[in-house]
């Protein structure tokens, strides 16, 4: 189980290495975003700034497909039309659907694209038990390590984790897309940039610089993350969840929040028990930090990308 309430759902193209991945959230549950990378692809993040008065919102969606796979949110707002569910207005209620993208068309060629069929079909396959990693949803079709070029990135994927103190819950999913490297607690490279030795790039350049490289296009790179809780949040404070969730990303990508990234980060709280905001905070980092991880651990090997689920990638 992720939060308890919280569903999550996948649809995935095994053939072109795209989909998407929907949380569906329970009534009454508050959501902000924070966006840090200069390279976003979004849906209805202004709306989910603290100071706008909507507070709840009914699902999130990460997808592929880059800004086409926005198409995605169309499908689960059907979804969740369907079933009555929406911000109360005069003739109906409307879903409120925020969405972020990541650019996973390496594989696909963009031949094949997310679209609002498979965030229905994410959305009728969600559970609240689905702990599925790696080449998956969002995650199907995203690499890392790019900032020494395409020929030596790896496979990126979709992670979660979570962690309880108590009765409070703090569950962390991240889509890792990133232009960086994955990295682990000793701060070597976990995934990302080899050279054609099969040696890790950063050994011999540290800072990482992309003017020694080949150029790396700007907007193919975002770390996508939805932290959710049971706590009681403000959506003053569901923001701060959020911007705080980014202090993950800076433990385990390096470099992050690039030119070349359009790294975001949703927070959702179920608004189920009380805890102290710093303690959700600090939580919530570690429960990122670990979900970005995962990613690129469960990550199996496409075409000529290696991933470190085949254990032999090298």
């Amino acid at each position: 189980m992720f939060v308890p309430g919280i569903k999550i759902g996948h649809a995935t193209n095994e053939e072109y290495h795209t989909g998407c991945t929907v949380f569906l959230c329970p009534a009454g549950t508050v959501g902000s975003v924070d966006v840090r990378g200069p390279a976003p692809g979004s849906r209805e993040s202004a709306l989910l700034s603290p100071e706008k008065p909507v507070l709840t919102i009914n699902a999130v969606v990460l997808t592929g497909g880059s800004a086409f796979g926005l198409a995605t949110a169309d499908g689960v707002m059907r979804y969740l039309a369907g079933q009555g569910i929406g911000h109360p207005t005069p003739i109906k209620p409307i879903p409120i659907v925020p969405a972020a993208v990541v650019y996973d068309l390496f594989f696909s060629k963009g031949e094949t694209l997310p679209d609002a069929e498979m965030g229905y079909q994410a959305c009728l396959s969600a559970r609240e038990t689905d702990v599925s990693q790696g080449n998956i949803g969002a995650g199907a079709g995203v690499t890392v390590g790019k900032w020494g070029g395409f020929q030596g990135m790896m496979k990126g994927g979709f992670g979660l984790a979570r962690l309880t103190v108590d009765d409070l819950v703090v569950g962390a999913a991240a889509v890792v897309n990133a232009v960086g490297d994955v990295v682990a607690a000793d701060g070597s490279v976990l995934a990302g940039a080899r050279g054609t030795d099969g040696a890790w790039l950063a050994d011999h350049d540290p800072l990482r610089r992309f003017p020694e490289r080949p150029v790396v296009q700007i907007g193919t790179n975002t770390t996508l993350v939805v932290v959710a809780t049971n706590a009681q949040l403000t959506k003053v404070e569901a923001n701060r969840l959020a911007q705080r969730a980014h202090d993950g990303l800076a433990i385990v990508i390096r470099p992050v929040h690039t030119t070349h990234d359009g790294d975001t980060a949703f927070a959702l709280a179920t608004n189920r028990v009380e805890a102290d905001f710093d303690l959700v905070a600090n939580v919530a980092v570690a429960a990122v930090v670990e979900a970005i991880r995962n990613a690129v651990r469960h990550a199996s090997t496409v075409a000529h990308v290696p991933g470190l689920a085949a254990r032999n990638f090298c």
